[in-house]
């Protein structure tokens, strides 16, 4: 039986040139909304390949054979390049508190690397059964002066991750991200059930995992939400317009939006800028100033060129 309608679905996982597509319908196609899909020959996306992620109207559904043909894209909202994801919604940064060891600084460029997507970003802290509840608190007060909202995770007290999982369905679509050895896989074996993807210890002598997921797919928690799990999602690569990157940082953010703080000079970069208003007494001003630092010799030496 062939439904001659055309549905927007949202393909779910992708292998070779076919897709699979999920639809989010009121009509009953037997309880079962996922179709194996191949793009029509004759539709040209502008040049634009199909991710995971990406919304898609299909036609031609056969419901006896599962199958289905795209044709036509929808506008995506934003797309990660490495794993290639489209309209991510939420990006939780994952750090561990120990083994691996909280490095400051890494933090602060995931969290960076992160915001330039556009999206809401937050912060999860895995092993806090492995440090004094002081710490765990320390470490809560330190991340929200940073402007995040901070999820710690406690072996020892599953109430943590129920409340994680409570907000994780209320969001369209999240992926987490973090270095390798802080605990992504094993959260997300614990979120979907029976994706028992492997995990690999962390070396003792890099002190690092290694990455052992290898496909990008889309689950469903609720109606509304997908989680990706992806290949040892880690850092994006930092191309942000210096004049952007005050944008990056609530801190400054905040004191310019909210607060409506006026530098004398519109493109202001908070360092040495003459008439420069914004208040620099926050943590992270080190590693913005580093990083703006960085960017302008990284600029001058390509001009060089």
């Amino acid at each position: 039986m062939k439904v001659a309608k055309e549905y927007k679905g949202l393909v779910t996982k992708k292998f070779n040139e076919f897709f699979r597509v999920e639809l989010n319908l009121k009509e009953n196609f037997d309880s079962n909304k996922k179709f194996l899909c191949k793009i029509r020959k004759s539709v040209n996306f502008k040049n634009q390949l199909v991710f995971v992620g990406d919304e898609v109207i299909i036609s031609q559904i056969d419901l006896k054979s599962k199958r289905a043909t795209i044709e036509s894209l929808v506008q995506r909202k934003n797309l990660l390049e490495r794993p290639s994801v489209a309209n991510i919604s939420n990006i939780y940064v994952i750090f561990s508190v120990a083994e691996p060891k909280l490095n400051l600084s890494q933090v602060n460029r995931f969290l960076i690397s992160a915001e330039q997507l556009g999206v809401e970003v937050s912060l999860v802290l895995t092993k806090c059964d492995l440090i004094a509840e002081q710490k765990r608190l320390f470490l809560i007060d330190k991340f929200q002066k940073w402007g995040y909202q901070v999820i710690t995770l406690n072996l020892n007290n599953p109430n943590n991750f129920k409340n994680l999982m409570i907000e994780l369905k209320k969001k369209k679509c999240s992926i987490f991200m973090g270095p390798s050895g802080v605990g992504k896989t094993t959260l997300l074996n614990m979120i979907i059930p029976g994706l028992d993807n492997t995990t690999a210890a962390v070396s003792s002598k890099i002190k690092r995992g290694k990455n052992t997921t290898r496909n990008v797919e889309l689950f469903s928690l609720s109606s509304k939400s997908y989680i990706v799990d992806t290949p040892g999602f880690n850092m994006q690569t930092l191309e942000i317009d210096i004049r952007e990157l005050p944008n990056l940082y609530p801190e400054i953010y905040k004191q310019v939006v909210t607060f409506g703080i006026n530098c004398k000079f519109r493109n202001c970069q908070h360092i040495n800028d003459q008439g420069c208003k914004l208040n620099k007494n926050f943590e992270r001003y080190i590693f913005y100033k580093e990083m703006i630092e960085s960017f302008k010799s990284h600029y001058y030496l390509n001009q060089g060129d």
